[in-house]
């Protein structure tokens, strides 16, 4: 445990801002782990719907430094390339 203020303030900060990404980290797995759900399942209508929806929120996650944005650039395509088997 820190002696110092300013190492004091430090570990309250890091704590705060560790959840937030914990929060956001598993509200972006989750979006994902829809737009998979619906991929296959075979349901077009709805994994077409939720597409825009899960590449926002991994946008969203880069615009936080939460991902980097070429893991986000990876994980868009795979998206993009299962939703385009769906459709053919």
């Amino acid at each position: 445990m820190p002696n110092i203020k300013s190492a004091k303030k430090r570990v309250l900060v890091t704590e705060k801002k560790t959840m937030q990404n914990k929060t956001v980290k598993s509200a972006l797995k989750t979006t994902i782990k829809k737009f998979l759900a619906a991929v296959n399942e075979g349901n077009k209508e709805q994994a077409t719907a939720l597409y825009p929806e899960t590449v926002s929120a991994i946008d969203s996650a880069v615009t936080k430094g939460i991902l980097h944005k070429n893991n986000a650039a990876n994980k868009k395509a795979k998206l993009a390339k299962k939703l385009a088997a769906l459709s053919a």
